[in-house]
């Protein structure tokens, strides 16, 4: 039996096929574009393709995302914040917060020994403490992301970067980078900025060990650094696919009917 899940992010869609027993067995992400029905359709259409099968023959589909309504071949339909909660506490039924930074917007989500979702915190208002922020600032440094999220981790200086709002703050980077400040030193001071924003959204919740770190910033080294820093934590959970944990709680989500 397969059950898909799909994730309709307002940058980025994500969907996934699982079998029977929740295994991943293909997944696939794209910009999300101007019709999320048409695309992720074709993003199911080829996965059932790698795997030899039909969209017909997919036993259940779930959708979630801010995109979600726009999907009409959906058997259920949850919200980002039941995705999340269902497919970490799957994994690792120690997790009781979830830290889930997107390209738009990021959330914090708290469980109880049940993997009942029982608190939760979103911030979707500001640009600055979401995974778009950090493809500005990348692209007013010139670097890759995969540069910025390395060059922190060699930074020994810390500079704090005081504008709250992404307009201003990439005015504040620019100012930096002509005042001869160090690429990695700026890179530093943004994922402090971040992580600092997003600690103060998580402290809302009261965190509570294991605490698990999902979406795109996830693969931020330095991010990562930063946010385990500021919530004083010895670790954080991440795991192997951090951005694509909301389709795969709603593919497990499906599977329950």
């Amino acid at each position: 039996m397969y059950f898909a899940g799909l994730d309709i992010g307002a940058r980025y869609t994500k969907a996934l096929i699982i079998n029977s027993e929740a295994r991943i067995l293909t997944k696939r992400m794209s910009t999300s574009g101007f019709d999320n029905n048409v695309i992720s359709k074709n993003m199911l259409n080829n996965l059932c393709g790698e795997l030899g099968i039909t969209i017909n023959e997919v036993n259940k589909i779930g959708v979630t995302g801010s995109g979600k309504k726009n999907i009409d071949f959906a058997d259920y339909e949850f919200s980002e914040i039941l995705a999340s909660g269902k497919s970490l506490f799957f994994l690792n039924k120690n997790v009781r917060t979830i830290i889930e930074v997107g390209a738009e917007e990021s959330r914090v989500v708290k469980l109880n020994s049940n993997g009942k979702v029982i608190d939760s915190v979103i911030n979707e208002k500001c640009a600055a403490g979401t995974g778009t922020f950090v493809e500005l600032m990348a692209r007013t440094l010139e670097i890759t992301l995969k540069e910025f999220s390395e060059l922190s981790l060699k930074s020994e200086k810390r500079i704090p970067m005081n504008a709250q709002c992404i307009v201003f703050a990439e005015s504040e980077v620019v100012s930096l980078i002509h005042s001869g400040v160090d690429k990695k030193d700026i890179v530093r001071a943004v994922n402090d900025a971040i992580a600092s924003r997003i600690a103060s959204m998580a402290r809302r919740v009261k965190v509570e060990p294991e605490v698990a770190l999902i979406g795109g910033l996830a693969k931020n080294f330095g991010f990562v650094f930063s946010l385990k820093n500021n919530l004083e934590l010895d670790n954080l959970v991440i795991p192997d696919d951090p951005e694509y944990m909301g389709a795969y709680g709603v593919a497990l989500l499906a599977m329950e009917g």
